[in-house]
């Protein structure tokens, strides 16, 4: 029978840095962080066309900012257009900045046997909004979003938390791209 090492000092427990490394990491971040962006101009907010659509990346984890916890974009609808349909497990928040439309959401069904199983409900709820309005997407419920108006175009603001995936859950699905996602 092998014998337990009594301390952490005697040489047969392996041997790490990560907390004195994690000391230099810490400093080096504070200094990298007084050289983040804290506005971004609208110049500098790229445009992405993409499987959820056309979006304008207002705050990204990629963008260089102090902002740590927030993804944040603008996503058009064209006239008659549509999104692609996608669920993440970080609920969502919208803001109408201009149109009016609906959102169609399936919910999860969950279940936790000797796998994680996760199905969608087979009839979404719709649910019809409008500028200024707000809209609430539950965490990992499938969801698209309809310009039904095929004159005027839509606008709104698409808010997640990123903080989830940063613990291990960044899931994402993506069941059906937008019609202006070409792939190439």
């Amino acid at each position: 029978m092998s014998r337990v090492p009594e301390t952490v000092h005697e040489t047969a427990v392996p041997r790490c840095d990560f907390y004195t490394d994690g000391l230099v990491e810490s400093a080096e971040f504070r200094e990298r962080y007084k050289t983040q962006k804290t506005i971004v101009k609208s110049a500098d907010m790229p445009v992405e066309v993409c499987a959820q659509g056309t979006l304008k990346h207002l705050v990204h984890e990629k963008m260089d900012t102090q902002e740590y916890c927030l993804d944040i974009y603008e996503q058009h609808l064209t006239p008659g257009g549509r999104s692609g349909r996608h669920r993440h497990l970080s609920e969502e928040l919208l803001y109408v900045i201009e149109g009016a439309g609906y959102d169609l959401h399936w919910d999860i069904r969950f279940d936790c046997g000797d796998e994680y199983t996760w199905d969608n409900e087979e009839e979404p709820k719709r649910f019809e909004w409008e500028a200024g309005d707000f809209v609430y997407i539950p965490p990992y419920c499938s969801h698209q979003h309809f310009n039904p108006d095929p004159e005027r175009p839509v606008r709104f603001v698409s808010m997640t938390s990123r903080i989830i995936a940063k613990m291990g859950f960044d899931w994402v699905d993506q069941f059906e791209a937008a019609p202006e996602f070409k792939v190439e």
